[in-house]
Protein backbone atom coordinates (compact mmCIF):
# COMPACT_ATOMS: atom_id res chain seq x y z
CA UNK A 1 0.00 0.00 0.00
CA UNK A 2 1.50 3.33 -1.07
CA UNK A 3 2.19 5.78 1.71
CA UNK A 4 2.61 9.47 0.86
CA UNK A 5 4.42 11.76 3.30
CA UNK A 6 2.46 14.91 4.17
CA UNK A 7 2.49 17.70 6.74
CA UNK A 8 -0.82 18.51 8.44
CA UNK A 9 -2.66 19.21 11.67
CA UNK A 10 -4.22 16.45 13.74
CA UNK A 11 -7.70 17.71 12.92
CA UNK A 12 -6.86 17.76 9.23
CA UNK A 13 -5.55 14.21 9.53
CA UNK A 14 -8.90 13.07 10.94
CA UNK A 15 -10.69 14.58 7.95
CA UNK A 16 -8.30 13.08 5.42
CA UNK A 17 -8.60 9.67 7.08
CA UNK A 18 -12.39 9.88 6.93
CA UNK A 19 -12.17 10.25 3.18
CA UNK A 20 -9.44 7.62 2.74
CA UNK A 21 -11.19 5.02 4.92
CA UNK A 22 -14.34 4.93 2.78
CA UNK A 23 -16.58 6.91 5.12
CA UNK A 24 -20.08 7.40 3.67
CA UNK A 25 -21.19 10.39 5.70
CA UNK A 26 -19.98 12.99 8.16
CA UNK A 27 -22.40 15.15 10.15
CA UNK A 28 -20.94 17.73 12.49
CA UNK A 29 -21.04 21.15 14.04
CA UNK A 30 -18.09 23.56 14.47
CA UNK A 31 -16.51 24.05 17.88
CA UNK A 32 -12.96 25.00 18.85
CA UNK A 33 -10.47 23.28 18.91
CA UNK A 34 -11.75 20.73 16.36
CA UNK A 35 -13.41 22.91 13.73
CA UNK A 36 -10.72 22.09 11.14
CA UNK A 37 -12.18 18.59 10.77
CA UNK A 38 -15.29 19.90 9.04
CA UNK A 39 -13.44 22.78 7.41
CA UNK A 40 -11.02 20.36 5.78
CA UNK A 41 -13.81 18.09 4.61
CA UNK A 42 -15.63 21.05 3.08
CA UNK A 43 -12.45 22.17 1.34
CA UNK A 44 -11.71 18.68 0.00
CA UNK A 45 -15.28 18.24 -1.35
CA UNK A 46 -15.29 14.43 -1.16
CA UNK A 47 -18.86 14.32 -2.48
CA UNK A 48 -17.33 15.08 -5.88
CA UNK A 49 -14.81 12.25 -5.73
CA UNK A 50 -16.00 9.45 -3.42
CA UNK A 51 -19.64 10.44 -2.98
CA UNK A 52 -19.15 11.00 0.75
CA UNK A 53 -21.83 13.23 2.30
CA UNK A 54 -20.55 16.13 4.45
CA UNK A 55 -23.15 18.21 6.22
CA UNK A 56 -23.07 20.88 8.91
CA UNK A 57 -26.00 20.26 11.25
CA UNK A 58 -27.72 23.01 13.20
CA UNK A 59 -26.42 21.60 16.50
CA UNK A 60 -24.54 18.72 18.07
CA UNK A 61 -27.86 17.13 19.03
CA UNK A 62 -28.87 17.16 15.39
CA UNK A 63 -25.53 15.81 14.19
CA UNK A 64 -25.51 12.76 16.49
CA UNK A 65 -29.07 11.90 15.50
CA UNK A 66 -28.12 12.23 11.83
CA UNK A 67 -25.35 9.75 12.59
CA UNK A 68 -27.97 7.45 14.14
CA UNK A 69 -30.15 7.58 11.04
CA UNK A 70 -27.37 7.18 8.51
CA UNK A 71 -25.48 4.49 10.40
CA UNK A 72 -28.67 2.47 10.89
CA UNK A 73 -28.58 1.74 7.16
CA UNK A 74 -25.23 -0.02 7.53
CA UNK A 75 -23.17 2.86 6.19
CA UNK A 76 -19.96 4.25 7.68
CA UNK A 77 -21.12 7.47 9.34
CA UNK A 78 -19.09 9.69 11.68
CA UNK A 79 -19.04 12.93 13.61
CA UNK A 80 -16.58 14.98 15.63
CA UNK A 81 -16.78 17.68 18.26
CA UNK A 82 -15.10 19.00 21.39
CA UNK A 83 -15.99 18.53 25.05
CA UNK A 84 -19.20 20.63 25.46
CA UNK A 85 -20.46 19.36 22.11
CA UNK A 86 -19.82 15.75 23.07
CA UNK A 87 -21.81 16.38 26.25
CA UNK A 88 -24.79 17.36 24.10
CA UNK A 89 -24.43 14.09 22.17
CA UNK A 90 -24.66 11.79 25.19
CA UNK A 91 -28.31 10.83 24.70
CA UNK A 92 -27.62 9.94 21.08
CA UNK A 93 -24.53 7.95 22.03
CA UNK A 94 -26.40 5.77 24.51
CA UNK A 95 -29.12 5.22 21.88
CA UNK A 96 -26.46 4.17 19.36
CA UNK A 97 -24.88 1.77 21.85
CA UNK A 98 -28.30 0.42 22.85
CA UNK A 99 -29.28 -0.13 19.21
CA UNK A 100 -25.85 -1.67 18.45
CA UNK A 101 -25.11 0.71 15.61
CA UNK A 102 -21.45 1.07 14.56
CA UNK A 103 -20.15 4.61 14.06
CA UNK A 104 -17.09 6.73 14.81
CA UNK A 105 -17.05 9.78 17.10
CA UNK A 106 -14.05 12.06 17.60
CA UNK A 107 -13.64 14.23 20.69
CA UNK A 108 -10.86 16.83 20.56
CA UNK A 109 -10.96 17.78 24.25
CA UNK A 110 -10.87 21.29 25.70
CA UNK A 111 -10.87 22.55 29.28
CA UNK A 112 -13.99 22.73 31.41
CA UNK A 113 -16.28 22.33 33.24
CA UNK A 114 -19.00 24.13 31.35
CA UNK A 115 -17.86 26.14 28.34
CA UNK A 116 -14.49 26.43 30.06
CA UNK A 117 -11.71 27.31 27.68
CA UNK A 118 -10.65 26.48 24.13
CA UNK A 119 -7.22 25.25 25.24
CA UNK A 120 -6.32 21.54 25.55
CA UNK A 121 -7.45 19.32 28.40
CA UNK A 122 -7.95 15.63 29.21
CA UNK A 123 -10.81 16.05 31.65
CA UNK A 124 -13.32 14.00 29.62
CA UNK A 125 -11.87 10.65 30.71
CA UNK A 126 -14.76 9.83 33.04
CA UNK A 127 -17.32 10.85 30.42
CA UNK A 128 -15.62 8.68 27.80
CA UNK A 129 -14.91 5.43 29.61
CA UNK A 130 -17.50 5.38 32.40
CA UNK A 131 -20.45 6.04 30.10
CA UNK A 132 -21.38 9.70 29.78
CA UNK A 133 -24.98 8.80 28.99
CA UNK A 134 -27.38 6.54 30.84
CA UNK A 135 -27.40 2.76 31.04
CA UNK A 136 -24.77 0.04 31.24
CA UNK A 137 -22.95 0.71 27.98
CA UNK A 138 -19.35 1.29 26.90
CA UNK A 139 -17.65 3.03 24.01
CA UNK A 140 -14.49 1.47 22.64
CA UNK A 141 -12.07 4.36 23.19
CA UNK A 142 -8.80 5.00 21.35
CA UNK A 143 -6.37 7.69 22.57
CA UNK A 144 -4.02 8.92 19.83
CA UNK A 145 -0.73 10.53 20.84
CA UNK A 146 0.35 11.91 17.45
CA UNK A 147 -0.98 13.27 14.19
CA UNK A 148 -0.10 9.93 12.58
CA UNK A 149 -2.26 8.09 15.09
CA UNK A 150 -5.10 10.58 14.58
CA UNK A 151 -5.04 9.41 10.96
CA UNK A 152 -4.42 5.69 11.48
CA UNK A 153 -6.93 5.27 14.31
CA UNK A 154 -9.82 6.24 12.02
CA UNK A 155 -9.17 3.08 10.00
CA UNK A 156 -8.86 1.03 13.20
CA UNK A 157 -12.05 2.58 14.57
CA UNK A 158 -14.11 1.46 11.57
CA UNK A 159 -12.79 -2.09 11.90
CA UNK A 160 -13.70 -2.27 15.59
CA UNK A 161 -17.06 -0.53 15.15
CA UNK A 162 -18.34 -3.03 12.62
CA UNK A 163 -16.67 -6.04 14.25
CA UNK A 164 -18.58 -5.42 17.48
CA UNK A 165 -21.52 -3.34 16.21
CA UNK A 166 -20.61 -0.61 18.66
CA UNK A 167 -19.78 3.12 18.58
CA UNK A 168 -16.05 3.83 18.73
CA UNK A 169 -14.65 7.02 20.27
CA UNK A 170 -11.34 8.58 19.27
CA UNK A 171 -10.41 10.68 22.30
CA UNK A 172 -7.86 13.34 21.44
CA UNK A 173 -7.24 16.86 22.75
CA UNK A 174 -6.60 20.34 21.46
CA UNK A 175 -2.82 19.95 21.59
CA UNK A 176 -2.80 17.06 19.13
CA UNK A 177 -5.72 18.42 17.12
CA UNK A 178 -3.88 21.70 16.52
CA UNK A 179 -0.38 20.22 16.36
CA UNK A 180 1.20 20.02 12.89
CA UNK A 181 3.41 17.01 12.15
CA UNK A 182 4.40 14.79 9.29
CA UNK A 183 2.34 11.71 8.58
CA UNK A 184 2.15 8.96 6.03
CA UNK A 185 -1.20 8.67 4.28
CA UNK A 186 -2.73 5.50 2.84
CA UNK A 187 -4.32 4.66 -0.45
CA UNK A 188 -8.02 5.37 -0.40
CA UNK A 189 -10.38 2.52 0.43
CA UNK A 190 -13.42 2.60 -1.80
CA UNK A 191 -16.78 3.08 -0.13
CA UNK A 192 -18.73 -0.15 0.14
CA UNK A 193 -20.90 -1.09 -2.77
CA UNK A 194 -24.54 -1.92 -2.10
CA UNK A 195 -23.66 -5.63 -2.15
CA UNK A 196 -20.76 -5.14 0.26
CA UNK A 197 -22.92 -3.10 2.63
CA UNK A 198 -25.55 -5.82 2.76
CA UNK A 199 -22.84 -8.39 3.42
CA UNK A 200 -20.96 -6.37 6.06
CA UNK A 201 -24.05 -5.01 7.81
CA UNK A 202 -26.83 -7.58 7.32
CA UNK A 203 -28.71 -6.01 10.25
CA UNK A 204 -29.05 -2.66 8.44
CA UNK A 205 -32.32 -1.00 7.42
CA UNK A 206 -31.86 -1.01 3.67
CA UNK A 207 -35.09 -2.66 2.56
CA UNK A 208 -36.66 -6.04 3.27
CA UNK A 209 -36.08 -8.84 0.76
CA UNK A 210 -38.52 -11.72 0.61
CA UNK A 211 -36.12 -14.24 2.16
CA UNK A 212 -35.83 -12.69 5.67
CA UNK A 213 -37.81 -10.92 8.35
CA UNK A 214 -37.72 -7.22 9.17
CA UNK A 215 -34.52 -5.56 10.40
CA UNK A 216 -35.57 -3.40 13.33
CA UNK A 217 -33.20 -0.78 14.75
CA UNK A 218 -34.20 0.34 18.24
CA UNK A 219 -32.92 0.62 21.80
CA UNK A 220 -36.41 0.33 23.29
CA UNK A 221 -37.51 -2.87 25.04
CA UNK A 222 -40.42 -2.60 27.47
CA UNK A 223 -40.29 -6.22 28.65
CA UNK A 224 -37.86 -6.37 31.56
CA UNK A 225 -36.82 -9.98 31.11
CA UNK A 226 -35.90 -9.44 27.46
CA UNK A 227 -34.06 -6.21 28.31
CA UNK A 228 -32.02 -8.07 30.89
CA UNK A 229 -31.07 -10.72 28.32
CA UNK A 230 -30.04 -7.98 25.92
CA UNK A 231 -27.91 -6.28 28.56
CA UNK A 232 -26.16 -9.58 29.24
CA UNK A 233 -25.41 -9.72 25.52
CA UNK A 234 -23.86 -6.25 25.64
CA UNK A 235 -21.76 -7.12 28.69
CA UNK A 236 -20.48 -10.24 26.92
CA UNK A 237 -19.47 -8.05 23.97
CA UNK A 238 -17.58 -5.64 26.23
CA UNK A 239 -15.89 -8.59 27.95
CA UNK A 240 -14.72 -9.84 24.55
CA UNK A 241 -13.27 -6.40 23.83
CA UNK A 242 -11.38 -6.56 27.13
CA UNK A 243 -10.00 -9.95 26.20
CA UNK A 244 -9.08 -9.30 22.56
CA UNK A 245 -8.80 -5.57 21.83
CA UNK A 246 -6.61 -4.02 24.56
CA UNK A 247 -3.85 -1.77 23.24
CA UNK A 248 -0.95 -0.18 25.11
CA UNK A 249 2.74 0.61 24.79
CA UNK A 250 5.58 0.14 27.28
CA UNK A 251 8.86 2.05 27.03
CA UNK A 252 11.83 1.33 29.30
CA UNK A 253 9.62 -0.56 31.75
CA UNK A 254 11.86 -3.65 31.92
CA UNK A 255 14.37 -2.15 34.37
CA UNK A 256 12.26 0.72 35.70
CA UNK A 257 12.02 1.56 39.40
CA UNK A 258 9.20 4.01 38.66
CA UNK A 259 6.76 4.45 35.80
CA UNK A 260 4.66 7.18 34.33
CA UNK A 261 1.16 6.17 33.19
CA UNK A 262 -0.28 8.51 30.62
CA UNK A 263 -2.18 8.74 27.34
CA UNK A 264 -2.48 11.16 24.44
CA UNK A 265 -0.47 14.38 24.57
CA UNK A 266 0.41 13.78 28.24
CA UNK A 267 2.26 10.61 27.23
CA UNK A 268 4.52 12.69 24.97
CA UNK A 269 5.34 15.03 27.83
CA UNK A 270 5.92 12.04 30.12
CA UNK A 271 8.23 10.51 27.50
CA UNK A 272 10.52 13.55 27.66
CA UNK A 273 10.33 13.58 31.47
CA UNK A 274 11.36 9.90 31.42
CA UNK A 275 14.42 10.73 29.29
CA UNK A 276 15.36 13.58 31.64
CA UNK A 277 15.00 11.28 34.65
CA UNK A 278 17.24 8.63 33.16
CA UNK A 279 19.88 11.26 32.44
CA UNK A 280 19.84 11.91 36.21
CA UNK A 281 20.20 8.20 36.93
CA UNK A 282 16.56 7.62 37.88
CA UNK A 283 15.22 4.53 36.16
CA UNK A 284 11.82 5.56 34.88
CA UNK A 285 9.58 3.86 32.32
CA UNK A 286 6.42 4.85 30.50
CA UNK A 287 3.21 2.85 30.28
CA UNK A 288 1.15 4.49 27.55
CA UNK A 289 -2.54 3.74 27.28
CA UNK A 290 -3.78 3.43 23.71
CA UNK A 291 -7.20 2.03 24.55
CA UNK A 292 -8.84 3.72 27.53
CA UNK A 293 -11.70 1.27 27.25
CA UNK A 294 -10.85 -1.52 27.38
CA UNK A 295 -8.32 -0.50 30.00
CA UNK A 296 -5.11 -2.62 30.02
CA UNK A 297 -5.73 -3.75 33.58
CA UNK A 298 -3.84 -7.06 33.52
CA UNK A 299 -0.86 -5.66 31.65
CA UNK A 300 -0.46 -2.64 33.92
CA UNK A 301 -0.83 -4.82 37.01
CA UNK A 302 2.03 -7.00 35.80
CA UNK A 303 4.34 -4.02 35.25
CA UNK A 304 3.32 -2.49 38.59
CA UNK A 305 4.58 -5.57 40.46
CA UNK A 306 8.15 -4.62 39.52
CA UNK A 307 8.20 -0.91 40.43
CA UNK A 308 8.35 1.23 43.55
CA UNK A 309 5.92 3.91 42.45
CA UNK A 310 3.61 5.20 39.71
CA UNK A 311 2.92 8.77 38.66
CA UNK A 312 -0.25 9.25 36.63
CA UNK A 313 0.20 12.17 34.24
CA UNK A 314 -3.04 13.60 32.92
CA UNK A 315 -4.30 17.09 32.10
CA UNK A 316 -7.13 16.89 34.61
CA UNK A 317 -7.74 16.99 38.34
CA UNK A 318 -7.16 13.22 38.41
CA UNK A 319 -9.49 10.78 36.62
CA UNK A 320 -7.41 8.05 34.99
CA UNK A 321 -5.69 7.44 38.33
CA UNK A 322 -8.81 5.66 39.61
CA UNK A 323 -8.47 2.92 36.99
CA UNK A 324 -4.73 2.72 37.61
CA UNK A 325 -5.30 2.13 41.32
CA UNK A 326 -7.97 -0.47 40.58
CA UNK A 327 -5.59 -2.27 38.23
CA UNK A 328 -2.75 -2.35 40.76
CA UNK A 329 -5.05 -2.99 43.73
CA UNK A 330 -3.25 -0.06 45.44
CA UNK A 331 -0.21 -2.29 46.10
CA UNK A 332 2.22 0.35 44.88
CA UNK A 333 2.46 4.03 45.71
CA UNK A 334 0.44 5.88 43.08
CA UNK A 335 0.03 9.65 42.74
CA UNK A 336 -1.43 12.04 40.18
CA UNK A 337 0.10 15.07 38.52
CA UNK A 338 -1.72 17.26 36.06
CA UNK A 339 -2.45 20.78 35.03
CA UNK A 340 -5.96 21.79 34.02
CA UNK A 341 -7.89 24.76 32.76
CA UNK A 342 -6.08 24.49 29.44
CA UNK A 343 -2.52 24.62 30.81
CA UNK A 344 -0.12 22.04 29.38
CA UNK A 345 2.47 20.73 31.88
CA UNK A 346 6.17 20.75 31.08
CA UNK A 347 8.48 17.73 31.29
CA UNK A 348 10.37 19.51 34.07
CA UNK A 349 7.17 19.82 36.11
CA UNK A 350 6.42 16.12 35.58
CA UNK A 351 9.90 15.08 36.70
CA UNK A 352 9.70 17.33 39.76
CA UNK A 353 6.33 15.79 40.65
CA UNK A 354 7.88 12.31 40.43
CA UNK A 355 10.71 13.31 42.72
CA UNK A 356 8.50 15.12 45.24
CA UNK A 357 5.43 12.87 45.29
CA UNK A 358 6.85 9.39 44.64
CA UNK A 359 10.59 9.17 45.28
CA UNK A 360 10.84 11.30 48.45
Amino acid sequence: MARELKLMKGNEAIAQAMIASGTDGYFGYPITPQSEVMETLMAEKPWETTGMVVLQAESEVSSINMVYGGAATGKKVATSSSSPGISLMQEGLTYLAGAEIPCVIVNVMRGGPGLGTIQPSQSDYFQSVKGGGHGDYQLYTLAPASVQEMYDFVFDAWDIAFKYRNPVLILSDGAIGQCMEKLYTRDNIARWTEEERRKNAPWGTFGKPADRGHNIITSLELESARQEVFNHKLQAKYAEMKEKEVRFETINCEDADYIFVAYGSSSRIAMKAMQMAREKGIKVGLFRLITLFPFPTKQLAEVAKRVKGILCVEMSAGQMIEDVKLATECNVKTEHFGRFGGIIPTPTEVLEALENKIIK
